[in-house]
């Protein structure tokens, strides 16, 4: 199962989607935009899921597909 992480980036000014921890995928400015593109991915790629984590890195909401 591939796992998508949205994270905020250092400062908070954007968020990251990443695939398995990996390097960054993208920089979205909105952290909805971000889970949005991360559902779309992890939909497109099921079995998966999508982890939502805060500053503090941990997790606020996951969600599978």
């Amino acid at each position: 199962m591939k796992t998508y992480t949205v994270t905020p980036n250092v400062d908070a000014t954007g968020w990251f989607v990443k695939l398995e921890d990996v390097a960054p995928e993208e920089l979205y400015d909105a952290k909805d935009e971000a889970i949005s593109e991360a559902t779309r991915m992890a939909k497109e790629n099921s079995p998966s899921k999508v982890t939502i984590l805060d500053k503090f890195h941990n997790i606020v909401e996951e969600t599978r597909y």
